[in-house]
């Protein structure tokens, strides 16, 4: 990469704050800082390098959209690389060509939000040239967009023949694979969140890949659903009552491998999200109308707790609750703190359990935390993720993980 013009897709899709004077900054930079290590590594070997990442959902188009602008990222960046980013106002042009073509080794040039262009989602080739021009080095380090066939993620490599996964790519796909092809048992999901429908495929493709003395432990939302498909009264709690039979097809199967399904046996409940004053339920009394289960209890804190002490993998993805409200935040800080005292390995995924996780200050205590909510769910689940599939001039297709192809010096 000496000299070379690096493309570098990251995933900088952060939430962002507006303060006082309007201005908008980043909120939270975790997605971020993960991705430093590539940077730094790329400016040490002297890269030119070109970063580009999509950032909410702006409408094509409309095309330039100031609140969706890559600009706080580009601030905050600049700050964490100790660098001048520079940003040009658009994503491909003539404008973007000279900026990046006038870019010196050890310089960081930010294109504008992937999604101005309509043809970043439509994975359009001329888009995708339009991309590829900019550069000689094509590196994916945005695990979390790689479950998107966008023209960032599959379009650019297809045409740019050095190409490779990023640190941060790496260390993802060899983690997760920890799951799916080397699982340590007794293997623990704690899965949580607000809708079954989100979590099914991992949840039916688990209990296929479990074995006795395995557990999924479920709360959150989600796991009123569940209450409702054995009996339990849930009051005016949000259920997916559609998902019923889905929720009997994953008890079915967890019986007949032996793999327990944990429930709340005890839930927080309020009259809405933002009551300040939590009123504990045990679920055989059944939730009264007008209330909503908003937590899980004490007690079954200490049930999903004893069970993840004994796991040696764990996968956690979903909140136990309404954790930004503190009167219902403690179910989800009492797994934050029993997912960080687990001996095994354990891996934390989807922006919720990572915001929950920094927020209990217990990050560091984890063996992975995910910057893929979606893509390590279909990851996890089996599904092909298509920005890994385009690296497979680097990669082993037959191995979803980071082993090179024997005999490729690719």
């Amino acid at each position: 990469v000496d000299n070379r013009r690096v493309l570098v897709r990251v995933d900088f899709n952060v939430p962002l704050h507006a303060g006082p004077d309007g201005q908008q900054t980043v909120a939270d930079d975790t997605r971020i800082q993960a991705t430093l290590p590539t940077l730094r590594e790329l400016l040490r070997r002297n890269a030119r390098l070109v970063l580009c990442s999509h950032l909410g959902r702006p409408d094509p188009k409309v095309g330039f959209d100031r609140a969706l602008s890559m600009e706080p990222i580009g601030r905050r960046l600049a700050e964490l690389l100790e660098l001048e980013v520079r940003l040009p106002d658009e994503v491909v042009g003539d404008g973007v060509t000279k900026l990046v073509n006038d870019t010196r080794a050890g310089q960081v040039v930010l294109l504008e939000n992937l999604r101005f262009e309509a043809g970043e989602e439509r994975n359009d080739p001329e888009f995708a040239r339009a991309l590829a021009k900019l550069c000689d080095v094509y590196v994916n380090d945005a695990f979390g967009a790689s479950h998107r066939a966008h023209a960032s993620i599959v379009g650019v490599p297809e045409i740019i023949h050095d190409h490779a996964p990023g640190l941060l790519m790496t260390r993802e796909l060899e983690a997760l694979s920890r799951i799916v092809d080397r699982l340590e048992h007794p293997f623990v999901a704690l899965v949580g969140g607000a809708k079954v429908s989100d979590k099914l495929g991992v949840l039916v493709a688990l209990t296929e890949r479990l074995v006795a003395g395995d557990a999924i432990a479920i709360g959150g939302a989600m796991a009123n659903t569940f209450l409702l498909a054995r009996g339990a009264s849930l009051g005016s709690s949000r259920v997916e009552r559609e998902r019923l039979n889905d929720c009997k097809r994953v008890f079915d199967k967890a019986a007949a491998r032996d793999v327990a399904v944990l429930l709340p046996v005890d839930l927080r409940c309020g009259g809405s999200l933002t009551d300040s004053v939590a009123q504990v339920i045990h679920v055989d009394e059944g939730v009264p109308e007008g209330r909503m289960a908003l937590d899980i209890g004490a007690v079954t804190e200490r049930l999903f707790a004893n069970t993840i002490a004994k796991a040696k993998t764990l996968f956690w993805n979903g909140p136990m609750g309404v954790f930004e409200n503190p009167a219902f935040a403690s179910g989800t800080m009492a797994m934050a703190k029993a997912v960080a005292e687990c001996p095994g390995y354990t891996v934390v995924g989807g922006g919720d359990s990572v915001a929950a996780l920094n927020m209990s200050g217990r990050a560091d205590a984890v063996g992975h935390v995910s910057t893929g909510g979606g893509a390590s769910l279909e990851f996890i689940e089996g599904r092909e993720l298509p920005g890994v599939t385009a690296l497979a001039a680097w990669v082993d297709p037959t191995f979803r993980g980071t082993r090179p192809v024997e005999g490729d010096d690719a």
